[in-house]
């Protein structure tokens, strides 16, 4: 007899709340706990199809009116940067970075305060105590770390990025920056650092999560390209009408 539990991850939906992304809209998520000796092959067989992981669980969109979160993913291989891109970079050219294990420290947390007053005062995520951030780094059943970016005189930390480490790229789980560097693009920048790191590793993908092309939160994702998204029969290219940055 085998054991369905494993095999089978019992699969939960959440209540319906306001959409953080779509105005008037209202989100479900379907979600399972990663657990026990499979929770990295787990892992990687829903990232795959379209689950995201916070911490211990993973999740994917299951609204009941609604279909524009559209899970994406970069072409690590084939990707050049355009113009905007390259200029984004030599902004960010004075940055070191530092592959970390996904350890928090009061150097982070104090980093990612400052970003989600400035970024996100009224998100779920405002408030955020520091056993809280903890939990956020440090519970993870699977192979993460912490990309720290700091200025390379100052030392000072700029930017850090939790990046989960699968067997065929990156998966880019949460990043925060330093709110006064609005003229870096520093977000972008990240994003673009991940898939370098891709090509280095000579991996295929950086999972992005999420496109969402009416919301500028999310939307951004169109400038790397070439881009998959999931669709009912698989990745497939996808070309973004939405250009926002």
């Amino acid at each position: 007899m085998t054991d369905q539990g494993v095999q089978f991850p019992k699969f939960y939906v959440t209540a319906a709340s306001p959409c953080p992304y779509i105005d008037g809209q209202e989100e479900r998520k379907v979600f399972t706990e990663l657990k026990g000796a499979d929770a990295a092959a787990l892992n990687e067989a829903l990232g795959k199809v379209g689950f995201r992981r916070s911490q211990t669980v993973v999740y994917r969109p299951a609204c009941e009116n609604c279909a524009e979160c559209v899970s994406v993913r970069v072409l690590a291989p084939f990707y050049t940067p355009s113009r905007s891109l390259r200029r984004i970079a030599k902004l960010n050219s004075d940055l070191t970075s530092d592959v970390r294990p996904a350890i928090a420290t009061d150097e982070q947390f104090e980093l990612l305060s400052r970003y989600l007053s400035a970024r996100h005062g009224d998100g779920s995520m405002a408030g955020m105590t520091r056993e809280e951030f903890e939990d956020m780094v440090e519970s993870s059943p699977v192979n993460t770390v912490s990309i720290e970016y700091r200025r390379a005189l100052t030392k000072e930390l700029i930017a850090v990025a939790l990046t989960d480490q699968m067997s065929d790229g990156l998966s880019m789980v949460y990043s925060f920056f330093d709110p006064g560097e609005e003229r870096r693009s520093i977000g972008t920048y990240l994003i673009h650092d991940h898939i370098l790191r891709s090509q280095q590793a000579n991996q295929e993908f950086v999972y992005l999560g999420y496109y969402v092309k009416d919301s500028p939160k999310m939307s951004y994702k169109a400038r790397f390209k070439p881009l998959e998204r999931l669709g009912p029969n698989g990745w497939d290219p996808f070309e973004p009408t939405s250009q926002e940055v």
